[in-house]
């Protein structure tokens, strides 16, 4: 973090008195912020992967919180191995809850799994949410990649080149940083001398969940979503169809679709027109529904 970097590392509590780490932005005003949005990133990543659309959208008036989950980044690991949805969207609660206001949730495939659930078990705990390449139905042959992908280091990586390499082999549509040092935010330097990633491998059994279960656990909760949603799904995605997106869309009555041109990690390949169609939402949808519903009452 560098000397005139606006962003702030804030703590909080999840489940089991679990440290959150996040970094937070405010607007040059902070006074006048539009209202708060909760980052959340998916597995194996850190709140690092939101950090240009966090510094976006505190120039755009927001205040914007990007959190490290459990067992990642520099939050603290489940002791005992609770990583399960409900612990995930139990920790955002516990978040949201911190927050002056119901604030708007963004979430990354794990990220939005666990705001679907919180979004339908309290509804009125949020004002908005955003569901990135997440659905309550998933592929599983995706969801196998991910998997392999994330088991296929057990004993790290010799350098930062390894890294890259590896990143590019599961992704190579993703143009290959020129500077690899941006991967350190990711990655933990053993005492072996060798590169792991910056979470709990112990995560790995949430991985593992039951699809159908976790789809029937998200269907119910998507029934009692009353916030505007937003779903955006990337075109090359092997993780959500259209279909999967069609079917939620029956289950949520506030909910719209877009579709981006890009795969599941849809900020990182293409943050700016994932900026668009964010920041229509959050003035469309989320500031101009409150405004008409508060002229309503």
């Amino acid at each position: 973090m560098v000397a005139d970097d606006p962003r702030v590392r804030v703590e909080f509590r999840g489940l089991d008195g679990i440290k959150l780490v996040a970094d937070r932005w405010e607007p040059e005003e902070p006074g006048d912020s539009l209202g708060t949005v909760l980052l959340l990133h998916g597995g194996g990543q850190t709140r690092h992967s939101w950090a240009r659309t966090a510094q976006v959208l505190a120039s755009r008036g927001w205040t914007a919180i990007a959190v490290d989950a459990r067992g990642h980044g520099d939050s603290d690991r489940s002791p005992d191995g609770s990583y399960t949805l409900d612990h995930f969207a139990g920790d955002v609660h516990g978040i949201a809850r911190d927050c002056d206001h119901p604030p708007v949730l963004i979430g990354a495939s794990l990220g939005g799994r666990a705001s679907l659930a919180l979004a339908g078990d309290h509804p009125d705990s949020i004002s908005g949410l955003v569901l990135v390449d997440i659905a309550a139905r998933t592929e599983e042959s995706g969801r196998s990649e991910v998997r392999e992908f994330m088991a296929s280091a057990p004993n790290g990586y010799a350098s930062l080149e390894e890294v890259a390499e590896a990143i590019n082999a599961y992704n190579p549509s993703r143009r290959r940083p020129r500077n690899l040092e941006g991967l350190k935010k990711n990655l933990r330097l053993h005492a072996d001398g060798r590169w792991y990633w910056h979470w709990d491998p112990a995560f790995l059994r949430y991985a593992e969940t039951d699809l159908d279960e976790t789809t029937a656990r998200l269907n119910t909760a998507a029934r009692k979503v009353t916030a505007p949603t937003l779903v955006v799904r990337g075109n090359k995605s092997n993780l959500v169809t259209p279909e999967a997106v069609a079917e939620l869309l029956e289950l949520v009555p506030t909910a719209r679709a877009v579709e981006v041109t890009a795969g599941h990690m849809i900020a990182g390949d293409d943050n700016d027109i994932f900026a668009t169609h964010l920041f229509e939402f959050l003035t469309t949808d989320v500031l101009d529904g409150q405004a008409a519903r508060s002229r309503n009452s």
